[in-house]
């Protein structure tokens, strides 16, 4: 540090903190305190140059603020104003018991979607596929609590399949990603197939918060017509994937449980169920297929 950085007549954080607050506030941004807290604490570790742990945080707030912060603070403000969301201002989200790298060209992983993976692991598999894998936080997230099962990304995305390897290595997982249009280039069959595929109408769209619709990929988004053509596609295919007894797990939007699960009973699927989210909207729907299961 320099004799000029953190000098008394610098903000302290506190103040910083403060007046960013009501910058994000004044363009309509929910949160804004917690935001705010997220951004500067990045921004002293990309500043300073070391990890700053959250219980240091309160400390930083209370002292003066080296320039370098300031500045690096400020970018972060101007961008999350701008409605940029503050998981890929800061490049990573957690999801389930992990930290995910996340950019503008992954879907960023949410909570809801840990039903997905809470549900997937009820029951012992020896392989799992991930369709629409985006930055690989579904797979990734069952492969670390199975080790041994073999796993499989697929997505349309060669940039998307990038990070989930990256995500893969900095967890520690093993999984292999290839670049797919759905069951395109997939042979074989699996005890699991996972997937959180596009399910939002176009009609929706212009709907949805300017964080998602601005900056998350489109086509992880949408499949420009009902929000259902996904779904299609996956459940037609699925059970030619399916080891006997093997399971189809996909989210779905609030709306889509009925439609979902009804063209799953229609692939020949059985014990067809739909499951809710904590908020208690439809969230998850899963069946089986029938048949022996090999031992």
């Amino acid at each position: 540090m320099t004799a000029s950085e953190g000098r008394p007549d610098h903000p302290t954080g506190s103040v910083l903190c403060s007046a960013a607050e009501k910058r994000l506030q004044s363009v309509g941004i929910e949160g804004a305190a917690g935001d705010v807290r997220a951004l500067f604490l990045h921004a002293l570790t990309t500043a300073l140059g070391w990890p700053v742990p959250r219980h240091a945080l309160r400390d930083h707030l209370a002292a003066p603020v080296p320039q370098a912060v300031v500045d690096a603070f400020a970018r972060m403000v101007a961008a999350r104003e701008a409605r940029q969301p503050v998981s890929q201002i800061t490049g990573r989200r957690a999801f389930w018991k992990h930290d995910f790298r996340v950019t503008p060209d992954t879907l960023d992983p949410r909570p809801e979607t840990e039903l997905l993976v809470e549900l997937a692991l009820t029951e012992g598999f020896r392989s799992v596929l991930d369709l629409g894998t985006g930055t690989g936080a579904i797979l990734i997230s069952v492969l670390a609590e199975r080790p041994g099962v073999a796993g499989l990304g697929v997505d349309l995305s060669p940039v998307a399949l990038d990070v989930a390897r990256q995500n893969a290595q900095m967890i520690g997982v093993q999984a292999d990603f290839v670049l797919s249009d759905w069951f395109a280039v997939i042979s074989g069959d699996f005890d699991l197939i996972l997937s959180n595929p596009p399910y939002i109408a176009e009609s929706e769209m212009p709907e949805l918060a300017p964080e998602v619709r601005e900056w998350e990929p489109r086509m992880a988004l949408t499949d420009e017509g009902d929000g259902l053509a996904a779904y299609r596609a996956i459940c037609a295919a699925a059970p030619a994937h399916l080891r006997p007894q093997g399971r189809l797990m996909v989210e779905i939007g609030p709306s889509q449980g009925n439609a979902v699960a009804e063209l799953m009973r229609r692939a020949g699927l059985a014990g067809v169920t739909v499951c809710r989210d904590l908020d208690g909207r439809d969230r998850v729907v899963w069946g089986r297929k029938a048949g022996l299961q090999s031992t």
